[in-house]
């Protein structure tokens, strides 16, 4: 198992960052915490558990207390800080040389004014690939920095447990291990870049139904197996410097106050040193629980955590001065850690963005997540030539519209390019004629196709914070575009040459799939994400993505569809009655047949896996492009861990995966490490991990149903 980094480290790499993006011969920053004779605390050779130990010792209760809860009600903008508002602000204490926090959202983008609007996490996710990963999270890390803000409201390592999810487009997928390895290295590259990132939503936060109330009942077996890893790699592997805990009950007790997840497993098991912070506009039942369980920041103001409530519990005999020291010591010890003391506060300086380098990189990310579903041969299009495409009707109002998750991860995007956009220009280089209907018209979008080489349909669903979709087919998905399933049937009778282009946050129905000759997963690709777009479909570059959620054939067919006790719930509470058959591992238990497995995704040339090797610490697998163009290949590891009577084993689960880009008739040698957790299970009799007995089915493939060599690993 491999051990958290130490805070000595995480500090010098923070300090190193910011120091690294200082002008050649400008003047380093100087500490500004204050004099050491005055301020023993400021002395920067003294470790952060010194160092907040001092501040506290000089701090009144009112102070302390103060220094519990936020200061803007959802980011308004308070005197001397800028005019751009923010997720949410902690004044400092200017008597003791306390800074202020400045917090800003970030799972797409910068919610702070104009910012780049990245590809959604659910596109990060398609990437399979922790270097887009690092790419992403540097990029959000260096617009919070450069927009003045010392915290950024991300990675939500939540998974889409059901498909109609309204916040999916936020999540990295349906699989714990896929979520933990893309939300490991967006911390550690929003880190370095010198801000702090915040793990979210701690835990069990699934749906968006009734989330203020419900109460998500979860077995101790799939809490450790499949919500809770991703948080664990999170504190573990990248040590995340805050936790942002959710909205919902978990057994019983709000996720704020939860005792058993704040402190016993998130402090205890697995060493957390950082800070807690509340979702805003928590629910909590008092001021007292939280504390008490490990909550050490309310957000976006104080509305429990301030003096008044604070002392008055202290009064009553319900907490002790105790309890709340360690609160403050956690935010004190994780500002020190992070280098917040020892440097001026960042500025406002947006013009020091490089924007046309971050719209490159937008546009690169939305290539490694768009994910080919379906191709009978109609893509990659092709510059007019015998047999190519010289006209295309483009059709769908989605195509003409910049399609993005709504709620508190949207970002205000600088220059949007839809797929219209995107198509049009490319096509024009080309000399390929384009054009577009809207699609309102069923009839007349046919008559367009039917006069065109090829028809590309965009559709799109309308996912958001604050609701779940009704339903999963495309109409539910975004009613105020009309019948789209239709619409497609009847683009696709007119002209077989049909591609579907969708723009989806989460998992859709696709009941035309078998009338259409090709379909392309976008995602919510970003700003850039009109150009990522026409680039695939043109072949100029191999799409990139592996489905990271299952797409079910029938809605009866997906997880958590067995009724109301497991979604929405009933009587208050949600059962996770299904254990640790989420995502595929649903469809393989069952024996259903999904529409697209997890992980698939085509490319434009194909490939070859061979030579499987396996080792009780890694499997190696070769992978070969036996076709004739450049293209991306995703080897995934699932293993089959034999079942006990107590814990049943779905028949894989996803332990590895790894991205390459081969030439023609290149080969490389893939290398997945095992550890032994991959061979375990969660004993709930014990409370720990243990070994699964008896010999390890492992199998290598393109997706969780496309599976390419398989062995054994037998003790």
């Amino acid at each position: 198992m491999r051990t958290r980094p130490t805070v000595a480290v995480t500090a010098s790499v923070v300090s190193a960052a910011f120091l690294a993006v200082v002008p050649a011969g400008a003047a380093r920053p100087a500490t500004v915490c204050g004099d050491v004779a005055e301020r023993p605390w400021c002395r920067t050779s003294l470790p952060p558990d010194r160092r907040a130990a001092l501040v506290l010792a000089a701090m009144t209760l009112d102070e302390k207390a103060d220094l519990m809860g936020g200061d803007e009600f959802l980011g308004q903008i308070t005197s001397g800080w800028d005019g751009n508002a923010r997720a949410g602000t902690l004044n400092g204490i200017a008597r003791l040389g306390i800074p202020g926090l400045r917090l800003s959202g970030g799972d797409a983008g910068v919610r702070q004014g104009q910012a780049t609007a990245l590809p959604a996490p659910i596109a990060l996710g398609a990437s399979f690939d922790t270097g887009a990963a690092r790419r992403h999270g540097a990029l959000v890390g260096d617009e919070t920095r450069r927009k003045g803000s010392e915290v950024t409201l991300g990675p939500a390592l939540d998974l889409v447990r059901n498909p109609r999810f309204g916040r999916s487009f936020e999540q990295y997928g349906e699989d714990p291990r896929l979520i933990s390895g893309i939300g490991t290295a967006w911390i550690r590259a929003a880190q370095a870049e010198g801000v702090m990132a915040s793990a979210k939503h701690y835990t069990a936060y699934n749906q968006e139904a009734e989330r203020y109330t419900i109460d998500a009942v979860v077995g101790g077996r799939a809490l450790r197996e499949i919500y809770l890893p991703p948080f664990e790699a999170a504190v573990r592997d990248a040590g995340v410097a805050t936790v942002m805990c959710a909205y919902n009950k978990v057994n019983g007790a709000w996720a704020c106050e939860n005792e058993t997840l704040l402190s016993r497993i998130l402090r205890d098991d697995w060493g957390f040193r950082g800070l807690v912070v509340s979702d805003w506009m928590t629910q909590l039942s008092g001021t007292a629980p939280p504390a008490r369980a490990g909550m050490d920041l309310e957000m976006p103001v104080g509305a429990r955590f301030n003096p008044w409530f604070l002392k008055a519990e202290i009064a009553a005999g319900r907490l002790d001065r105790t309890t709340v020291d360690a609160r403050v010591r956690a935010i004190l010890r994780t500002m020190f850690a992070f280098g917040v003391f020892d440097r001026p506060p960042y500025p406002n300086a947006p013009a020091t963005i490089d924007v046309p380098a971050h719209l490159g990189t937008a546009r690169e990310l939305a290539e490694e997540g768009i994910t080919l579903m379906k191709n009978d041969g109609v893509l990659p299009l092709r510059d007019p030539g015998p047999g190519r495409a010289s006209s295309i009707a483009v059709i769908g109002s989605a195509a003409d519209a910049y399609v993005s998750g709504g709620g508190s991860s949207q970002v205000l995007a600088r220059s949007p390019v839809t797929p219209l956009q995107g198509i049009r220009e490319r096509a024009g280089r080309s000399g390929v004629q384009v054009r577009y209907d809207n699609g309102t018209d069923h009839a007349r979008a046919a008559a367009a196709a039917r006069d065109a080489d090829v028809a590309v349909v965009v559709a799109a669903d309308a996912r958001t914070e604050f609701a779940d979709q009704w339903c999963l087919t495309l109409s539910c998905g975004d009613a105020l575009r009309g019948d789209q399933d239709g619409l497609i049937s009847a683009v696709a009778k007119a002209n077989p040459r049909t591609v579907v282009v969708l723009e989806n946050g989460g998992p859709v129905l696709t009941p035309w799939a078998d009338q259409v000759e090709g379909i392309v997963e976008a995602w919510y690709p970003g700003e850039q994400g009109g150009h990522a777009i026409a680039r695939v479909l043109f072949g100029d570059t191999d799409p990139g993505g592996r489905s990271p959620v299952t797409f079910p054939v029938a809605e009866k067919d997906a997880p958590a569809a067995g009724g109301a006790a497991q979604y929405p719930g009933e009587n208050g509470k949600v059962h996770y009655s299904e254990g640790v058959l989420v995502g595929y591992r649903h469809y393989d238990a069952r024996g259903i047949s999904p529409r697209f497995a997890f992980g698939h995704g085509l490319s434009y040339t194909t490939f070859s896996y061979g030579d499987l090797a396996v080792r009780r610490d890694r499997v190696e697998i070769t992978v070969t492009n036996t076709g004739d163009r450049y293209g991306t290949a995703v080897p995934q590891l699932y293993l089959g861990l034999p079942g006990t009577p107590e814990a049943p084993q779905p028949p894989k689960q996803l332990k590895g995966f790894d991205k390459v880009k081969l030439n023609p008739g290149e080969s490389r040698r893939v290398v997945m490490p095992l550890n032994e957790r991959a061979l375990s299970y969660w004993d709930e009799r014990a409370g720990a991990w243990r070994v699964a007995p008896g010999c390890v089915s492992v199998m290598v493939g393109a997706s969780s149903r496309d599976i390419a060599a398989t062995s054994r690993l037998c003790p």
